[in-house]
């Protein structure tokens, strides 16, 4: 078999990686906020294509392999600050007062590069054998396609780096005006509903909307029905079978979290583990193809660049290496405490449930990936099966009630384990759809590889401070200290709030259950409507709808309709593709643009000691100041999707 290209063009350079690590801190960033504040990350692999063709034309020589390098590293390390869904809940019960640089670093890099090394035999198995979409992944490719060597690739990139950093500014001056308090960006209230009673909250959100727009109209109805389900149905229906004295808004968010959030979890944990089910003969045939290439290769035979992936001996061996950290790690928790008499055995369980979850975990995310975009895949699901998996396996050691002490290190242990499966998850979640673009534009696998690699450890390097600044500025909601403006890290709550749970012997099973039933019932429904070809309603996002805030989840519902109408006016215009990836940068900026003044308004009310450093009116205005906000927020809207329009014609 010859090589499908005469010779080697520039494709891992060092200007790509510096380029990709750059592109990284800033995305990183964003990703930390809005995952924190939302529960919701977004993916950066088209944002970090445009950007990357832009500063390299001004080079000389740049080519689109090398821009496919630049777009791996930064979508890795972004995609990496996912682990945030875990981390927090370190804090959140006292184990952690702050984030250590070592152990945070640690634990992020020996998950992703563990999500590194399971994806190289995946690839075969969903990405070269299979018919699966890779919505991101092909729109990436078109992207650096597009822009290799024309003059209208040129102009398209010029324009869509405008789009990008003009909705950025825009998304960042309406949360600055935020602050001072002249308008206010959120409103709720709660009101009875017969003998019950729930609640309607929305947030003026640019970041939100955006997220609406990139998670596209089925992801979106599937949230609204979830916010239908939680809110409109099951708050009503417990509140009034648990009424409670006092303030109405406390007894609504009292149920919310402490049995319809659990519902929700059920219904994500179903769902993760149906797609493990029906993903697992085209992950054995992949692995069996990985080795057969690399048998070929022992023997001397020529693979196509486009075939030469990391050998499977060289992917064995750094997983093998990768367990010596992360043993460290869990030695780290032990040591000195109620656990270190169970060290090896505690140990031992947790390498080998690492491995093999981990495993299992890079093929169902790597699968939903391909099949709705890394944006949408279940890395939160995972999540809460891994900690209830780890648990699980800690109570099978220790029995229930051991003790406060012994719990205590035990939730610690297990979050641990969890967030290092949980950078495997993230990683290979988002690692198949850079494959699936190195594929389209005929890219070397392992040139790509080693790129995931780096871009993992640039995002482990950044992430330990960014979550410092964020923990010292603004907090975690429920924990002791906390302002205002502190962040609600949603599934660091609640998977927090599950391995003390099953480790107490006090998780909520009985609504776990009830999830897991109606996930069953959406299932059939979504599979139902797959085979009748109408709109499908992914499981997955009605379990965010359920579990996430109203406050989240109206916002970004609302972005999706607002996509979606854009999206069919692009589908009428001279060039669709274009109109459509503008649509994508318009909703990226918005994004972008909040999540880093997030960022950087944490780090003024550190510095200041205020939680309202900016703010220039006091209490006693805030109808007007949400009446001044609504419409400053639709007319900013509005003026920006039009301006999208106007570019894109």
């Amino acid at each position: 078999m010859t090589t499908t290209r005469p010779s080697p063009i520039a494709e891992l350079t060092l200007r790509g990686v510096l380029l990709g690590g750059l592109i990284t801190l800033l995305f990183t960033a964003a990703n930390v906020y809005l995952g924190l504040k939302v529960g919701l990350t977004f993916a950066t692999s088209i944002p970090a294509a445009v950007i990357s063709m832009a500063v390299l034309r001004l080079f000389k020589g740049a080519t689109i392999l090398e821009n496919n390098i630049v777009q791996t590293v930064a979508s890795a390390a972004g995609t990496l600050a996912a682990i945030i869904f875990v981390l927090p809940g370190l804090v959140m019960i006292g184990w952690w007062h702050g984030f250590p640089y070592v152990q945070t670093a640690m634990i992020t890099a020996t998950g992703g590069i563990l999500g590194v090394m399971f994806s190289v035999p995946l690839r075969r198995a969903l990405v070269v054998d299979t018919d699966l979409p890779y919505p991101e992944g092909v729109a990436a490719a078109e992207v650096l396609q597009i822009g290799a060597g024309s003059r209208e690739g040129e102009a398209e990139a010029r324009t869509g780096l405008f789009v990008l950093i003009w909705n950025s500014i825009a998304s960042a001056g309406f949360a600055i005006v935020t602050q001072t308090k002249i308008i206010t960006d959120t409103a709720a209230t709660t009101f009875r509903v017969g003998a019950g009673a729930t609640g309607i909250s929305g947030s003026l959100s640019f970041a939100l909307l955006g997220v609406g727009h990139l998670v596209g109209i089925s992801v979106g109805a599937a949230m609204g029905l979830g916010l239908v389900i939680g809110w409109f149905v099951l708050v009503p229906l417990l509140t009034a079978a648990h009424p409670m004295p006092g303030d109405m808004a406390a007894w609504v968010n009292t149920i919310w979290k402490g049995d319809v959030r659990f519902f929700g979890a059920g219904v994500i944990g179903i769902s993760a583990i149906w797609t493990l089910v029906k993903i697992a003969g085209p992950v054995i045939g992949g692995v069996r193809s990985a080795l057969a290439a690399s048998t070929a290769r022992g023997k001397g035979e020529a693979l196509a660049l486009e075939e030469q992936d990391l050998p499977i001996v060289w992917v064995a061996g750094v997983a093998l290496l990768t367990l010596l950290p992360i043993a460290w790690l869990l030695w780290d928790v032990i040591a000195g405490g109620a656990l270190v008499g169970s060290a090896a055995l505690l140990i031992a369980g947790a390498l080998v449930f690492v491995l093999v979850a981990g495993l299992m975990i890079a093929a169902v995310c790597g699968y939903m990936a391909g099949l709705i975009g890394a944006s949408n895949s279940p890395v939160s699901g995972i999540g809460i099966l891994a900690v209830i998996g780890s648990s699980l396996m800690l109570v099978g050691l220790f029995g229930q009630h051991p003790g406060a002490d012994t719990t205590r290190a035990l939730i610690a242990y297990a979050l641990i384990v969890t967030g290092i499966v949980f950078g495997v998850a993230t990683i290979s979640n988002d690692n198949l759809q850079d494959l699936k673009t190195g594929q389209l534009v005929g890219a070397t696998p392992w040139k790509q590889q080693v790129a995931l690699v780096i871009g993992v450890v640039f995002g482990s390097l950044i992430i330990p401070p960014v979550l410092n600044v964020l923990n010292s500025g603004l907090g975690f909601v429920g924990v002791p200290g906390a302002g205002p403006n502190a962040l609600a890290a949603p599934q660091a709550g609640l998977i927090s709030a599950l391995a003390k749970g099953v480790l107490s012997g006090d998780a909520n099973w009985r609504m776990l259950s009830y999830g897991v039933a109606a996930g069953v019932v959406l299932i059939v429904l979504d599979e139902v409507l797959g085979r009748l070809k109408l709109l499908r309603l992914p499981p997955l996002g009605v379990a965010l709808g359920i579990y996430l805030p109203m406050s989240v989840i109206l916002p970004t519902v609302l972005g999706s309709v607002i996509g979606w109408f854009y999206d069919r006016w692009a589908r009428t215009t001279a060039n669709p593709e274009v109109a459509e990836r503008m649509g994508t940068l318009t909703a990226t900026g918005l994004i972008v643009g909040e999540s880093l003044w997030g960022v950087l308004f944490a780090l003024i009310v550190w510095a200041s000691g205020s939680d309202a450093p900016l703010a220039l009116i006091g209490a006693g205005h805030e109808t007007a100041a949400l009446i001044g906000g609504t419409v400053l927020f639709l007319a900013i809207a509005a003026a920006l999707y039009r301006r999208t329009i106007t570019v894109s014609r």
